[in-house]
């Protein structure tokens, strides 16, 4: 609604009284107090909600009034009113510009270190191009090589700060469909739309089903108002909304309402309310380094250290071969001679700098991130942090929601028994419908489900049409629908005469109908029929009859109440919410004498139990298994109770044999020392809270655990920003939960968090095979620039600046582009976590890189040295060019193939695998090779280089594919215990083999002291078996351990019967 829509310029009275337009007896701080924790101590001292509503100058029946603060045309009304209480609106959250995003990218101390060599190079390479040793056929390319590692820096902070700006682009545009919606309040005593950034605190708003509140609020008047504040608590339970006196009065922002209707006081708005506070407290916090930037940091530190030494080491080398040899000669040089000596030396030692800096690493880095993160937006994750990317790939510990992530977040009808014929899936009812009778069975039972229901369909935020009230109806009625139920015509067909809403103390709802001619017909039709759904047991113990297949009428007799009672515990045992549904057919007369209180509930007819949950989403289980065997500890935490949560974690196999689970207030209550201990160990986390999260979270950081947390809710910022990585939901989240993540699953599903684990690993892995590749070339590069500075007459290097230059093109950008975006295989689901301690180059790495290079370098000093004679040359000046060529094919060659052999950094022999799966590898080596033969065939002067023969080219290309072989090789060599010694593996808290032997040691234990209690019991009384010894026992018993893992344990009944037993035993001890 515009403001020039809106009625102005009347001012509004409170009980009578002119409103003071510049004076509140309240202020913004206070109220918001009242919300915190829901303080029902405060809001007495405060005198109730009559006393807010006089404090904040509202009448509750009228509302504010639309001219408030008025006194002109050009006035806005509520001005005096926002100033003091706030707007309903969050400040921007700061974003940087796009100027601050390329700083942010630049501050690396890698692309530092390549500036500052870059530039170095670039006044080196000017001042040969100019000066007067410049040989005259070669032309002026000495600046090349530091523009083009300029360039490099350049396209890295490019990419890096149009990455950034693009995911902060897409996380706006996520959030802008939720923001801007309408509410209805009460003004000027008429109800009114206004958009939800208009509330002020004061206003009346109207709650309705469905409704997301954005504000805080005291309640004030309704019907049967039922809150879900799972959002904001993490507290599953639906909260009933009452008055002041009556109950919890609080409504909190971000809270949804289920059923009933009524109205509220606003009290807080904007970053003063509940979940503004929260969402304020997500910004701001700079995320530290991830593992990966650390090791980078280390590896550059480390890289810049030896290149100096090197250019120290080849200074020393070549100044001594100098002197040496000026003093060897009848004339010492002059003075002019030396000083230009010197100079050539120099230049020569700060470019085995530059050669030894690894321009390449940001790059490839660079690449496969971005790579990742557009694919894996494919796979339904929105990565916001960019590092959290590769983070994710060396994760030990997932953290999961169970509602909306592991399950579907819809109540469902999973199982029941209807009419005697059962189902046991969600699917199953239409296959039940052809076993029972359906001219009056199934018409029964949808008449039941229908008209004693207050759920209905709706669009939901989404956009889709949803039904809208409590789960168990929405269950009950989804399944309905799913047998062809048109439950609106039901209900505009029926007459309805009494109601009885759901009440805690009856557990049941029931609705009286009067049966007409389109009513489901029954066996014991009369004038009225009165349907009842509820807790299972209450409705059971109401019945006196019951249905079969053919609608007929039996009686419930006691066999039959023992088989139901069976069906409700074997339900119950699964975790299942289970519901009966009965009904009875009554006369005119029995109708009369009916309460308008309390419901009939006695006589009733039972046409069956059903099973409710929330079922497991397609794919959790084999995610679960797929996480275990990569080493990734899944643990559930949730605010469901402790038996539905250990029911729905079992069958996620997530609660495992020895695993432990218990309540966020067990481990509350523990120490610090106390909670460290069964951590390890702890799988399922019932009845959590956000500080439960957060324990969690830290404890496993304290012993160098990589975390990975869920959460939708406004409640799990805090965790979700204190974790490792933080999953947000795209669907069910909060705008709280995604300010504080870190990638968004826009599915909400588990499975995309185990997609996120394979790419964070194809990252790591795409850097490492890079890294791999790069330090290669950079070792072979630098050995033989420093032996042929050292060697030669000139110290002339062997290859030409141009040649080097595309040598640094195929392994800088082109390798990175092949190497860093290889997609993930189920490969990479086979091994552990990587330590976030241990080194970027590991032990295989190592052994791959040196023994390459050492093969590099013996191959092309052979050649240089020994390949005229090799390849039958003569002394000419065009041989030698010709021979300078092919050390040069060679050369490339070798990096081209292995290119090839650091695909595979794992051991693994066969480098091939997968290799056609990754079409920009191959799509690089063609352009590598293509690019090759041009240089090679017409680079002529440029690149100093001559056409080759056919032959000269396959020999050429032989020599290099002898990287491959020489890898397997390398593969092979035997390591003698230093890959042990320096293993990279993350040590597990806790093994699942480890746990499965420790719950059958406890299982052992339990049985063995069970058989010596029954063995004593069955001796005889003579044998003096005291009372003081059978108390010892049963105590014994009582304190054994309880937990059985995650298998129906054989022995819990038989310790249940034990416990009885002892006791008995007890009491007759004591009787004597």
């Amino acid at each position: 609604m515009t403001r020039e829509e809106r009625q102005p310029l009347l001012h509004g009275h409170h009980g009578g009284n002119s409103i003071n337009r510049t004076h509140y007896e309240v202020t913004a701080k206070e109220l918001s107090q009242l919300v915190d924790d829901k303080n029902f101590e405060l809001l007495r001292k405060m005198g109730g909600v009559d006393s807010i509503c006089k404090k904040i100058q509202v009448n509750p029946s009228t509302g504010l009034s639309t001219d408030e603060s008025v006194s002109n045309s050009s006035e806005k009304p509520f001005a005096d009113r926002q100033a003091h209480f706030g707007k309903n609106i969050l400040p921007e959250a700061e974003t940087k510009t796009f100027l601050q995003l390329l700083w942010s990218a630049y501050n690396d101390k890698t692309l530092i270190m390549l500036s500052i060599a870059s530039i170095v190079s670039l006044a080196v390479g000017i001042w040969e191009d100019y000066s007067p040793r410049h040989p005259e056929d070669e032309p002026r390319v000495g600046w090349v090589e530091g523009t083009a590692i300029l360039t490099a820096v350049l396209a890295v902070v490019l990419t890096n700060a149009v990455n950034d700006y693009q995911k902060e682009a897409q996380f706006k545009k996520l959030n802008s469909k939720k923001e801007d919606r309408t509410v209805k309040v009460i003004r000027n005593g008429k109800e009114q739309q206004i958009s939800v950034y208009d509330l002020n605190v004061g206003d009346i708003l109207l709650l309705e089903p469905g409704d997301i509140i954005p504000v805080d609020g005291l309640f004030l008047s309704g019907h049967n108002v039922a809150c879900d504040e799972s959002s904001a608590t993490g507290e599953t339970d639906t909260v009933k909304k009452r008055p002041e006196n009556e109950g919890d009065c609080f409504i909190l922002s971000g809270a949804k309402i289920l059923e009933g209707v009524g109205r509220c006081v606003v009290i807080a708005v904007g970053e003063n309310s509940f979940f503004g506070k929260t969402m304020m407290s997500m910004r701001g916090n700079e995320a530290e380094g991830t593992p990966l930037q650390t090791k980078l940091d280390t590896l550059a530190e480390q890289i810049a250290k030896l290149g100096f030494a090197a250019a120290v080491l080849m200074l020393i080398a070549l100044v001594a071969k100098y002197f040496i040899t000026a003093a060897l000669q009848p004339e010492f040089p002059p003075a002019g001679d030396i000083a230009a000596a010197m100079i050539s030396i120099v230049i020569q030692a700060i470019t085995i700098i530059v050669v030894a800096v690894p321009e390449g690493l940001p790059m490839a880095v660079t690449m496969a991130l971005a790579f990742a993160t557009t694919q894996m937006l494919k796979d339904s994750n929105l990565v916001r942090v960019l590092a959290a990317c590769e983070t994710m790939g060396n994760a030990t510990a997932i953290c999961s929601d169970k509602t909306g992530t592991l399950t579907q977040n819809k109540m469902t009808v999973t199982e029941g028994v209807l009419a005697q014929k059962d189902f046991d899936k969600p699917e199953g009812g239409k296959e039940w419908s052809k076993k029972v009778n359906t001219k009056i069975v199934v018409p029964l039972l949808l008449e039941a489900i229908a008209i004693n229901s207050n759920a209905f369909e709706d669009k939901v935020e989404n956009g889709k049409v949803d039904f809208v009230g409590s789960k168990t109806e929405c269950a009950l009625l989804g399944f309905a629908k799913t047998l062809g139920c048109e439950y609106e015509s039901i209900r505009h067909d029926a007459t309805v005469s009494k109601v009885y809403p759901f009440a805690s103390k009856r557990k049941t709802m029931s609705t009286i109908i009067k049966a007409k001619e389109n009513t489901a017909s029954t066996k014991t039709q009369s004038d009225y029929r009165i349907h009842v759904k509820g807790a299972s047991e209450i409705v059971l113990d109401a019945c006196k009859y019951y249905i079969d297949e053919n609608g007929a009428q039996k009686s419930l007799d006691h066999e039959s109440v023992i088989r139901f009672n069976g069906i409700i515990s074997e339900f119950a045992d699964k975790a299942l919410r289970t519901i009966a549904i009965a009904y009875r057919d009554i006369s005119s007369s029995e109708f009369k004498e009916v309460s308008d209180e309390e419901p009939p509930l006695e006589k009733l007819t039972l046409i069956g139990i059903v099973g409710i949950m929330d079922p497991l989403r397609p794919g959790v289980v084999e995610s679960v298994t797929a996480f275990r065997q990569a080493g990734v500890f899944v643990r559930m935490i949730t605010g469901d109770n402790l038996n539905t949560a250990k029911a729905i974690a079992r069958n996620a196999r997530i609660l495992t044999k020895g695993g432990i689970a218990m309540t966020g207030e067990e481990l509350r209550n523990m120490s610090e020392e106390e909670q460290r201990k069964v951590i390890p160990r702890l799988q399922v986390l019932a009845r959590s809270s956000p500080t439960d999260k957060t324990i969690v979270v830290t404890r496993l950081q304290e012993q160098d655990q990589v975390v990975g947390m869920t959460g939708d809710g406004t409640n799990d910022g805090p965790a979700l920003k204190l974790a490792d990585v933080g999953f947000s939901m795209g669907i069910a989240g909060t705008e709280v939960a995604k300010e504080a993540s870190d990638i968004i699953l826009m599915d909400d599903n588990f499975n995309s968090i185990l997609k996120a684990l394979l790419w964070g690993r194809a990252v790591n892995d795409g850097v490492r095979k890079f890294l791999t590749f790069q330090l290669t070339v950079n070792i072979a590069a630098v050995v033989l620039s420093f032996i042929s500075a050292v060697v030669s007459e000139n110290a002339e290097s062997i290859l030409s600046a141009v040649q080097l230059l595309w040598v640094n093109l195929i392994m800088d950008t082109l390798a990175a582009l092949a190497l860093a975006t290889e997609p993930p295989t189920d490969d990479l689901l086979h091994r552990k976590p990587i330590s976030k301690y241990a080194h970027l180059i590991n032990y295989r790495m190592a052994k791959m890189i040196l023994g390459q290079a050492i093969f590099q370098i013996i191959v092309n000093l052979l050649v240089i040295y020994l390949g005229a004679r090799i390849f039958h040359l003569s002394d000419s000046i065009y041989d030698q060019e010709v021979l300078r060529t092919m050390v040069f094919n060679i050369f490339v060659f070798l990096q081209v193939f292995n290119e090839i052999n650091c695909r595979r950094i794992d051991g693994s022999l066969n480098v091939f695998k997968d290799l056609f799966n990754n079409w920009i590898f191959i799509a690089v080596q063609v352009v590598v090779i293509v690019g090759q033969f041009l240089i090679v065939s017409y680079g002529g002067i440029a690149f100093k280089t001559v056409p080759l023969t056919l032959n000269q080219w396959i020999i050429t290309v032989l020599i290099g594919s002898l990287s491959i072989p020489i890898g397997t090789v390398i593969r092979l060599i035997p390591d003698c215990g230093c890959e042990r010694k320096f293993d990279e593996q993350a040590k597990p808290l806790a093994t699942y083999s480890r746990m499965h032997w420790e719950g059958a040691i406890d299982d052992v234990r339990d049985e063995l002291r069970i058989f010596k209690f029954l063995r004593r019991k069955r001796g005889p009384r003579t044998r003096g078996i005291s009372s003081r010894q059978n108390t010892q026992d049963s105590e014994e018993i009582a304190s054994s351990p309880q937990n059985y893992g995650a298998a129906n344990n054989r022995f819990a009944g038989l310790v249940a019967t034990a416990q009885k037993f002892a006791h008995a035993a007890e009491n007759a001890n004591s009787n004597h």
